[in-house]
């Protein structure tokens, strides 16, 4: 048991004769490991980008929702009737005459 943990120490398994086997499945294991950290890193980069989108899509939302209700106030008969009376114009005293044209072939 001493003698295999100061092998182990050594890294005389990394320098024996059957060594090719041994570094073969550690390079194995390196990109292993590579190719896991990278995975981790584009998931972790696509969360970021998904929740910085989310935030977006929630600030042009309520910019929406505001617009659609200043839009609303603007298009209100008072606010209009209002906006006519400043510049002099105001709302008819007679009510509009319905035209009709016949015409007759």
């Amino acid at each position: 048991m001493k003698k295999g943990f100061y092998n182990i120490l050594k890294a005389n398994f990394l320098i024996s004769e059957d060594a090719y086997k041994n570094w073969r499945f550690i390079v194995f294991c390196t990109v292993l490991a590579i190719i896991m950290i990278a995975s981790s890193h584009s998931a972790e980069k696509k969360v970021h980008q998904i929740a910085r989108l989310n935030d977006e899509v929630r600030e042009l939302r309520s910019e929406f929702v505001e617009r659609r209700s200043d839009l609303m106030k603007i298009k209100m008969e008072s606010t209009i009737t209002q906006k006519m009376v400043e510049k002099g114009i105001g709302p008819s005293d007679t009510p509009p005459n319905k035209i009709r044209v016949i015409i007759k072939d």
